[in-house]
């Protein structure tokens, strides 16, 4: 039985089973095309002074979309490349797709990257799958079942003290323009903890936060093509994801700050003075 069947198998009473199916078969079909192009020359254009697209971005994507519209068709898109508007949160079930989560690092040649591919309704996330292809790691949460990795349930961290945790962070594309609160933020919790990590991939960031590898992830200016999967594999995994004031987060929230939980209350205290939220 492939790792696909058995979470299938292990969600088979979920009424969104098949779409997690789905996801993961797209997720599968997009890494491996990005594992294919890793190594061969790249074709570069800017979005942001320090935003990129490859080729990769794009045939990725393609793939996602004609395996996710021929399974379901009903389901609307928001997908960084071709079908990025989210003015208004969409309220009906809705793909949230991010191709190549790392672009940069794909592009450098660092191998921090990721597929990520959620399922949301009313703004929810249902269904999370995270594929990291240079790992051959896929992480699969659905709402209600658990979170897995490769088929395996995983769970996060027991770790109780700041002190000795290892944590994540990220900077926004406009870090240039805005970099005070950013490195505030990072030097307030950095002696704090026991180490943290920058690695660029936030779909990463937040399933090695659901299985344990990493203590909490935090970062601003997120979009929701990058948190929709991951969010739920934290919360699936028995962790919690709220903004930095502790309060209710979604993919369309501008802050995000992650957890085994047993951390998040000395989080929220170290970053709640960085929130964006209201």
């Amino acid at each position: 039985m492939d790792r696909l069947e058995k979470i299938l198998q292990r969600c088979g009473d979920s009424p969104h089973a098949e779409i997690l199916y789905s996801a993961g078969k797209a997720a599968l079909a997009a890494g491996s095309i990005l594992a294919d192009l890793y190594n061969k020359p790249h074709h570069i254009r800017y979005k942001g002074e320090i935003d990129l697209v490859t080729e990769a971005d794009v045939a990725a994507e393609k793939v996602i979309l004609a395996i996710l519209g021929s399974d379901h068709p009903e389901v609307s898109i928001l997908s960084e490349e071709s079908h990025a508007d989210y003015s208004n949160i969409p309220a009906g079930p809705l793909w949230i797709i991010d191709p190549l989560d790392g672009t940069t690092n794909f592009a450098h040649g660092f191998p921090w990257f990721a597929v990520s591919i959620g399922y949301a309704e009313r703004g929810e996330s249902q269904v999370g799958v995270i594929y990291a292809p240079m790992l051959d790691e896929l992480f699969c949460a659905c709402k209600g079942h658990g979170a897995r990795l490769n088929g395996e349930r995983i769970v996060v961290s027991e770790a109780g003290q700041l002190g000795k945790s290892l944590l994540a962070t990220g900077f926004p594309y406009d870090v240039r323009q805005s970099s005070g609160q950013v490195i505030s933020a990072l030097e307030k919790v950095l002696i704090r903890c026991q180490g943290v990590r920058r690695a660029g991939a936030a779909a990463l960031d937040l399933a090695y936060t659901a299985c344990g590898r990493l203590d909490g992830f935090w970062e601003i200016k997120l979009k929701p093509w990058d948190t929709a999967a991951g969010l739920l594999l934290v919360e699936e995994a028995g962790g919690k994801v709220t903004d930095f004031k502790g309060e209710a987060y979604s993919p369309f929230v501008p802050e995000i700050l992650a957890s085994n939980g047993l951390l998040h209350g000395e989080l929220i205290a170290l970053l709640r003075e960085f929130s964006f939220s209201g």
